[in-house]
């Protein structure tokens, strides 16, 4: 894995960032479940790369890899992706919140 891959990652990370807020403006109920989707993909991929950062570290324990640098890239995107997930799984939350204490 080299420098590249992070950068790419973030981009996607980004990239993703954008179709969400876009899906979010649009009052269609078809909207809301490409918003939802890409929720659950970015769940998919988190849990994805949270697994590929668990293989790196049994095959560092194993010794069948000597290189820290993947390891470490690895955990580092398994760590963002979460905090990532975990900050858009909170604003779901805050936005249900809200429209549950809306007045009809």
């Amino acid at each position: 894995m080299d420098v590249t891959t992070v950068s790419a990652s973030q981009e996607a990370f980004e990239a993703a960032q954008q179709r969400f807020r876009i899906a979010a403006q649009e009052e269609d109920t078809e909207e809301f479940q490409t918003v939802f989707q890409s929720a659950l993909g970015m769940v998919e991929e988190t849990s994805d790369l949270h697994n590929q950062a668990n293989s790196e570290m049994i095959r560092f324990a194993l010794g069948e890899s000597d290189n820290t640098h993947d390891l470490m890239i690895s955990m580092e995107k398994a760590n963002t992706a979460l905090q990532y997930t975990v900050a858009v799984k909170d604003k779901l939350l805050e936005a249900y919140r809200e429209i549950m204490q809306m007045q009809i």
